[in-house]
Parts: structure tokens; sequence; C-alpha cells
């Protein structure tokens, strides 16, 4: 193997790898491996590893083309970063094994969206607040509410909180949900049917978009990113006041660790790189630069100004010039100044870290974008080849690597190969578990590394391109 394609692989297989990582850096690991024990600050320092357990979703903490981020986890690298120590991340979605984790010593914080209660107060000690949200009723809107008037759709929905009575809302177990529910219950002097579920609020927010329940609640800053997905859902009613989220450390043993988290955060809430992070995952909308299945010409024959150029590096690649230009389209919508709320940037929206390996930068020439995008392409061509025989087949998981990421594919497949999915075939197989990985259930399966991720971006990414190219195919010449 050359000297390249080894560093190639020393760079982004780390992504492929960072779930079973135990050395130096920032590794993670599923709950259940930490070791028990009170330990306070000064003891952390000398272990030089904060370990902090916070949850898989689109929002706190997740896995995207290879790398880690999320509003908790840039806080936590943040915090780590001012101690000058390493950190390392426990997954875990269940609020109560999360409190017996915390209490038991196999984590030293919770870096959670923990609302602040009474009851919550008496078994952990939490931090200043992080952030404040309200909690949101959602609900799903009516079939034909893209016509509707704002009144319309206003009296077709719940709006007052009396009208709750009777109805059954689903929720988190062991969520400040469910309290709250209980509370209003009593507030409007009727019943609220209140079902508490081992399902994640995420999954109840697909629940409710798909029909399959009418209510649950959640976060208003997490209802406002799942509305980004999710257009059918209704989240402008609110069934609480704003109130505080903060991080929690144990109730005993650990004052030194929290007043030092609370004088970090006091500072760093009031700088620019805070207000960045928040906008980045509650404000900015993460659909980014998503393209839905369309057709831009510039001219007649043409695709793009940079047809010659996607002519010239598709051969590289062996592909079809036009499946290039698909996916660039995917990418960018030919715009070569294209900056995604992750910061991937350019043509191909290469991820900062790729970019950088391939020797391209924001400044870089459309041309260069498109060489590292393709060089790209090719090196997961390569992982690929030995592990699915059909060239068209092929292409699909490579599509969806470059959208999603390597090691979310590699799940796939082996959750396919698990439930008896064939894990070379794209359609009705490996995609069904790129889909399923939004689900506990699949995400938190002992054969997946990568934990969770939004299958549904990269289900219509694949098809999105691959019908877009057959448009392309039925009105521009090859040559």
């Amino acid at each position: 193997m050359s000297r390249f394609k080894i560093g190639v692989l020393s760079l982004l297989l780390l992504s492929v790898l960072y779930f079973s990582c135990t050395g130096p850096g920032r590794p993670s690991r599923r709950a259940g491996s930490g070791e028990p024990g009170y330990i306070d600050l000064p003891d952390i320092l000398q272990r030089k590893k904060l370990i902090v357990l916070t949850n898989f979703n689109a929002t706190d903490y997740f896995i995207y083309r290879g790398e880690p981020m999320g509003y908790q986890y840039d806080l936590i690298h943040e915090f780590s970063d001012a101690l000058g120590i390493d950190f390392e991340i426990i997954a875990e979605n269940d609020l109560e094994k999360s409190f017996n984790y915390l209490e038991s010593g196999k984590c030293d914080l919770l870096a959670l969206n923990l609302t602040v209660t009474k009851d919550r107060s008496k078994l952990v000690q939490f931090t200043i607040p992080h952030s404040k949200s309200r909690q949101i009723l959602v609900q799903r809107k009516p079939e034909n509410w893209e016509s509707m008037k704002p009144r319309e759709l206003n009296s077709s929905v719940i709006r007052n909180q009396l009208d709750l009575a009777g109805k059954t809302i689903y929720v988190q177990k062991n969520s400040s949900y469910a309290t709250r529910l209980r509370n209003l219950s009593d507030e409007i002097g009727d019943s609220i049917i209140v079902i508490e579920v081992d399902d994640d609020v995420e999954k109840l927010i697909k629940e409710v978009a798909k029909g399959e329940i009418k209510y649950t609640v959640c976060d208003e800053n997490l209802a406002k990113v799942n509305q980004t997905f999710y257009p059918e859902i209704d989240i402008n009613t609110a069934i609480s006041f704003p109130q505080y989220l903060a991080w929690a450390v144990r109730k005993e043993g650990a004052k030194q660790l929290l007043d030092t988290l609370n004088n970090w955060l006091r500072s760093f809430k009031n700088t620019d790189k805070y207000t960045k992070i928040y906008n980045r995952y509650f404000e900015n909308s993460k659909t980014g630069l998503m393209v839905k299945r369309s057709m831009k010409f510039v001219g007649e024959g043409q695709l793009s100004p940079y047809d010659n150029l996607i002519r010239k590096y598709s051969d590289s690649l062996n592909w079809d010039w036009r499946l290039l230009a698909s996916m660039i389209y995917q990418e960018s919508g030919f715009y070569p100044k294209a900056v995604s709320w992750v910061g991937a940037f350019g043509l191909m929206q290469l991820m900062p870290s790729t970019a950088k390996y391939y020797g391209v930068s924001i400044k870089s020439p459309p041309e260069k974008n498109i060489e590292a995008g393709v060089q790209y392409l090719k090196w997961l061509e390569e992982i690929f080849e030995d592990k699915v025989r059909y060239r068209e087949e092929r292409i699909k998981f490579v599509l969806a690597s470059y959208n999603v990421g390597l090691g979310h594919v590699l799940d796939a497949r082996a959750l396919a190969k698990k439930y008896g999915k064939d894990p070379e075939i794209w359609d009705d197989n490996v995609e069904e578990f790129i889909l399923k990985k939004s689900d506990p259930k699949y995400y938190l399966d002992p054969v997946v590394r990568f934990g969770y991720c939004r299958g549904e971006e990269t289900y219509n990414y694949v098809k999105n391109i691959l019908e877009r190219y057959n448009d392309y195919e039925n009105i521009i010449a090859l040559n």
C-alpha cells in the first residue's frame, strides 16, 4: 500500500474506530464500562480525563461524516480544554440509568438538558443553567395545513391548555415532562392521561409526525430542531413557563468540580463562542444545504459552470460525469461559496478535517475542492470494493458514506446482516437500517459502533442523487 493511502486510512478510519478507542485522544464508550469511585476535581486532574455522560440525539451528541459534534459535546470540549485535560463520553438516553451512573461514580458529570426541579435537587447538585427553555406540546398539523391561513391553523390544533383535558400524551419515562403534565392536570381541574414510555423524545416526535401518536412534550429548543426535519408538526403551544436547563454532578463529594464548572459557565456563556455553539444547534436550520430533487441548468446542454471540471475528475473516479454532477448539486447547488451549518464548504461540501488532509481550504478554487472531494470518493470506493460486489450497489454505499460518514454505513450493514437482510444491497436492505439508526433499539445494539444518526437525510440523499442523475441522463448527452 502506498504511503499516501496509509495516510488517508490513518485519518479517515479514526471515525470507524471511534467507539472502540481507549487510548489517548477523546474516545467514547457506552454506559456500563465505567469504574465506580467518588472523586472530585483534584482526582480528575490527576487522572487527566473527565468522564461525562450525555445523550445520543440530533442536538446533544452525534457523529456526522466521521466527526463528533453536538451542543453538549462542544461545551464538554470547551470545558475540558479549559482544564487542560482529556474527556471521555458515555452515551446513554435512559434518564434513570444516567442518574444511577452519576451516583455510582461511573461518570463525573451529566451533561444534559436537565430541567432543574426540587425533586431532582434532592438527588444531584445542579450547575448554574447553561440555557433555558419552555416545555412545548408537539402535535400534528392537519393534512392541508400548508394552504391554511394562520387563524384556520390555530383553530384546528390545541392552543389552550384547558383543551388538554381527557387527552392522552406520551412522554419519555422519568422525564420532567410527566411531572409538568400531572401538575397541569391539577391546574386545569381535569384529567390528562400521561403515558410514560422507554422511547426517547426524538422517537416520540417522529411518531407524532407520522400520525402514530397524537401528542408528546419536549423542550422548545429541541422542538425547533425537529420541526426542521418534520414541518408537519406544530410546536407553538407551551405548557410551561421558561425553565432552566443545567448539568449535574453528584450530591456529595464533588464541590470543587461544581464550583469550577459554575465559574467556567458564568464566563463562557458571555462569549461569542458560546453564542455560536448555541445558534449552530438550536437556531440555524439543520437542513443546511440539503437540495430536493430538482434540476438547474445554465444553458442548453449544460448543467453548471463546472461541467468541464466535473467531466475531468469523474474520469479518474470512473463515474458518469452526470452522476458526479448530480451529487455536487445535492451538496451545494453548484454554489462554490456554500458553507453548511456544520462547517462543510465548497462545491463538494468538504468537512474541515477532510479538506485539511487533502490540502484544500475554504479559500481554494472550485477545481481544488472538486479534486479533493473526488479523492475522498475514490477512497470510499476502495473501502467497499471487497464488501459490495456489484458496482451499481457500491455507488449507493459510497454516496451514503459521503453524506453521513463511513462508520454509520458500516453499522447499517452489520445490522442488516444481523437481522437477515443482505449487507451488499442498499435498497430495502441496508437503507432500512440507516433509517433505524435513530431508534435506541438499533443504535444501542452491540454490533453498532457509531451510535445515533438521523438516517432520513442519508436515505433521501442517495435517492435524490440517483433520481436527478436519471433526469440528467435523459436530457444531457454523456459526451
